[in-house]
């Protein structure tokens, strides 16, 4: 719930932040003639920024049911349903958090959290990772993954993407009527917007929308460090961790819906883009943490 509160509150800051450099720099004063409102416009990007990301959050966890054909451990029907669910509980219970979800989805070596409260949260692990790993690593990726619930992981990404949403959605829009004005300087036709703001706004969308990608794939990539860092801590020492990283980095990762993409074991396309940092510099911020 803290980070919930904190998600609403930052949004909030961002647009009257906004609102006061705008004010402070009288862009208002240049936009308004030509058919754009300040206030308007921050509502908008705020709503756009935080209405979306948030809920997204909230059907996080059914939508990543669908679509990895998670099925849930409502009672485990053998002896390995039963170990997964009892390590997930082990380690829910020394993280401080509620009982998550327990399920299996088929396919390639992955796994993932999701969830938008500590309390309620999902782990699923595929079939590929329980037949390609010793049950010690197992117990690592499972650690990894409740280690992303137990640090707010899900709410803390949603936050930053929500905060580059607005941010997005305000500049695009500032720069298209900038750029829309000029063109149309002395033009007293109408004051509505031209097929310059529409353009520009189009491709800063874009463009701003892949800067704010690499932004927030740079912090899941640092949300991976501690995840990993959790991991260890929840089973008392980091060489399983270790171990389950570098039988990773010798597998072909399972591909997870975009949705649930970030809160995998392993993932990501390119270096900026890329949710999960490389295998190997994985262990090593391993190896050298005290």
């Amino acid at each position: 719930m803290k980070r919930i509160i904190l998600f609403v509150l930052t949004n909030l800051a961002v647009v009257v932040v906004l609102g006061i450099v705008a004010s402070l720099l009288g862009v208002n004063r240049y936009l308004t003639p030509n058919g754009l409102n300040l206030s308007s416009l921050l509502g908008f990007a705020l709503v756009m920024g935080f209405g979306g990301a948030i809920i997204s959050l909230l059907i996080s966890k059914p939508m990543a049911k669908w679509t990895s054909g998670v099925q849930v451990i409502a009672q485990p029907q053998n002896a390995d349903e039963a170990w997964i669910v009892e390590t997930v509980r082990k380690f829910a219970d020394k993280a401080g958090i509620g009982m998550p979800e327990v399920g299996i989805f088929e396919g390639a070596p992955n796994a993932f959290a999701t969830g938008a409260f500590k309390n309620s949260a999902l782990v699923a692990v595929s079939t590929g990772l329980l037949q390609g790993m010793t049950r010690e690593e197992i117990e690592a990726v499972i650690g990894h993954e409740v280690a992303h619930i137990a640090n707010g992981d899900m709410v803390t990404m949603t936050l930053i993407q929500g905060v580059m949403n607005t941010f997005v959605v305000f500049l695009s829009r500032v720069i298209g009527y900038a750029v829309d004005s000029f063109l149309r300087k002395g033009d007293d036709r109408d004051s509505g917007p031209g097929i310059g703001y529409y353009i520009s706004t189009i491709v800063l969308d874009i463009v701003l929308g892949f800067a704010a990608a690499i932004v927030v794939a740079w912090f899941s990539r640092q949300r991976e460090f501690r995840a990993d860092a959790g991991a260890a801590q929840l089973m008392g020492r980091k060489q399983p961790m270790m171990n389950a990283l570098a039988r990773l980095g010798g597998m072909t990762p399972g591909e997870l819906p975009k949705s649930v993409a970030a809160f995998g074991i392993t993932g990501g396309i390119g270096q900026l883009f890329s949710t999960h940092p490389p295998i190997e510099e994985r262990i090593a911020a391993l190896q050298n943490a005290t």
